[in-house]
C-alpha cells in the first residue's frame, strides 16, 4: 500500500513538474507571440500623421494637358491641371486592372487609362466612360471611382490632402497652408532636398536649436567660437508650439545687418505646427521676412525638406538663393551621415533643454493620435509658457 502511495505521490509531482514546464514554455510561446504581434504592428505602421495637406509637387511642374507623378506617405499619385488651369490629384492606379494613370493622357477634364481606355473626371475620380461595354452591359458606369484627393495651390505649391487609407474625407477641410506676406509686393524663392529617413528625424532635426554652430559654420551665419547661452520663452498653440516674439542671436549677421538697415530692432517668431510645418516671421520696421519649411513623408525611410521664403527686404533673389542652398545642403549632408549610424537602431536619447521641442513633437503626434482613436479633445503637452535654455 505505501509503495503503491509512493508510485501515485511520484507520477503526481512528475504530472504536475511537467504541466507547469508546459504552462511555463506555453506562456512563453504566447509572450513571444505578443512580441513579434507588436513589432510586426510597429513594421507596417510607416508612423505618418494622414488628414493633413502635404506639398506634392511645384506649380511649375504642372503645364499644359501633361500628367505628373508623385508619392506622399508612399502613397503613388498623378498630379495634373485641367484646361481651365484647376490643378487634380488621383491615386495612380486604374480601378480596372491597377495600371498607373500617369502612363495614360489627360484630355480637358478627363484622364484616360492608357490600357483600356477607362476615363475618369480628374477633379472627383468619378468614371464617365468605359470604351468596351456594349449596350447589352448593365455596369453602372458613373458608380466606379478612382482613388481621389483634395488638392490647391498656395504659394507656387500643389497641395494634396491626404487622407487614411480606407476612410471617408471629413465634410470640412481647412484650406491648404499659406505663407505669410505683409506687403503687396515681394520676392519669392523655392528650394527642396531629400532626406534619406524617417519624417520624424528630418522634424527633429528641423526645429533642433543647438546644431547650427556645428552644421552651419560659415562666415555669415556661426562660428563655433560664437556659442553662447541663450534663453528662450515658448507659448502653446492649436496643434504646435510657438518661440515666441524675441530679439534674435547676436551671432546671427543677417540679423544684425537689418537691424542696421532700419535702425529699428528686429523682432523674430517661430512656429512649428503639426503635421510638419516650421515658420519663421522677421520684421524690423516696414521690412520683413517671411519663410516656411515643410518636412514630408515620401516613404518611411526617405522625406523631403520644401522651403519657400518671401520678403521685401533689398535682397535679389540671386543673392538669397546660394546662402539658402548652402543651408539645406549642410543639412542633407548631415542627415545622410546620420542614416548610416540610424539604419543599425541604435538606442537615442533627448537632453533637456536643447531637445524640448523634440520632446513636444513626439508628444504632439502621440497625443493627437489618441485623440483621433478615442474621440476626446487633444491634450496639449504644454499647459503654459515655458523658458528654455541652452547653448548655441
Amino acid at each position: 500500500m505505501a509503495l503503491l502511495l509512493w508510485r501515485e505521490a511520484v507520477y503526481y509531482d512528475a504530472s504536475t513538474t511537467m504541466s507547469e514546464a508546459v504552462r511555463t514554455l506555453l506562456q512563453r510561446s504566447t509572450e513571444a507571440a505578443r512580441e513579434a504581434s507588436r513589432e510586426s504592428e510597429r513594421e507596417a505602421d510607416p508612423g505618418f500623421l494622414w488628414d493633413f495637406w502635404y506639398p506634392a509637387a511645384r506649380s511649375t511642374e504642372l503645364r499644359g494637358q501633361k500628367l505628373a507623378k508623385a508619392l506622399l506617405l508612399e502613397v503613388p499619385l498623378v498630379l495634373g491641371r485641367t484646361a481651365e488651369g484647376k490643378v487634380f490629384a488621383m491615386r495612380d492606379a486604374c480601378p480596372h486592372r491597377g495600371m498607373p494613370l500617369s502612363y495614360g493622357r489627360l484630355e480637358g477634364e478627363v484622364v484616360e487609362c492608357r490600357y483600356h481606355g477607362w476615363r475618369f473626371d480628374a477633379c472627383s475620380g468619378q468614371c464617365v466612360e468605359i470604351p468596351s461595354l456594349t449596350s447589352q452591359d448593365k455596369l453602372k458606369v458613373e458608380r466606379i471611382f478612382a482613388g481621389h484627393y483634395p488638392c490647391e495651390e498656395r504659394d507656387g505649391y500643389v497641395w494634396v490632402y491626404m487622407n487614411a487609407p480606407d476612410s471617408r474625407l471629413p465634410e470640412k477641410i481647412s484650406p491648404a497652408p499659406a505663407l505669410a506676406v505683409f506687403s503687396e509686393k515681394y520676392k519669392i524663392t523655392h528650394l527642396s532636398c531629400e532626406l534619406p529617413s524617417h519624417i520624424d528625424h528630418g522634424i527633429i532635426g528641423l526645429m533642433d536649436p543647438a546644431h547650427g554652430p556645428f552644421v552651419h559654420q560659415s562666415w555669415f551665419w556661426r562660428k563655433r567660437a560664437s556659442i553662447h547661452e541663450k534663453t528662450k520663452q515658448f507659448e502653446p498653440i492649436p496643434n504646435g508650439f510657438r518661440m515666441s516674439p524675441h530679439v534674435p542671436s547676436a551671432n546671427s549677421a543677417p540679423y544684425q545687418l537689418l537691424k542696421k538697415i532700419t535702425g529699428e530692432p528686429v523682432t523674430t517668431i517661430i512656429d512649428f505646427v503639426l503635421p510638419n510645418l516650421r515658420t519663421e516671421i522677421d520684421r524690423s520696421g516696414k521690412l520683413w521676412f517671411s519663410s516656411r519649411a515643410t518636412v514630408t513623408p515620401v516613404r518611411r525611410d526617405l522625406c523631403r525638406i520644401d522651403f519657400v521664403a518671401a520678403w521685401n527686404l533689398p535682397l535679389p533673389v540671386f543673392l538669397f538663393r546660394p546662402f539658402a542652398k548652402t543651408f539645406l545642403r549642410q543639412d542633407q549632408e548631415t542627415m545622410i551621415q546620420q542614416s548610416e549610424g540610424l539604419k543599425h537602431n541604435p538606442r537615442l536619447m533627448l537632453i533637456d533643454d536643447a531637445d524640448r521641442q523634440a520632446k513636444w513633437y513626439f508628444a504632439l503626434k502621440a497625443n493627437l493620435l489618441e485623440s483621433r482613436r478615442t474621440g476626446t479633445p487633444m491634450v496639449h503637452p504644454m499647459d503654459g509658457p515655458v523658458t528654455l535654455r541652452w547653448r548655441s
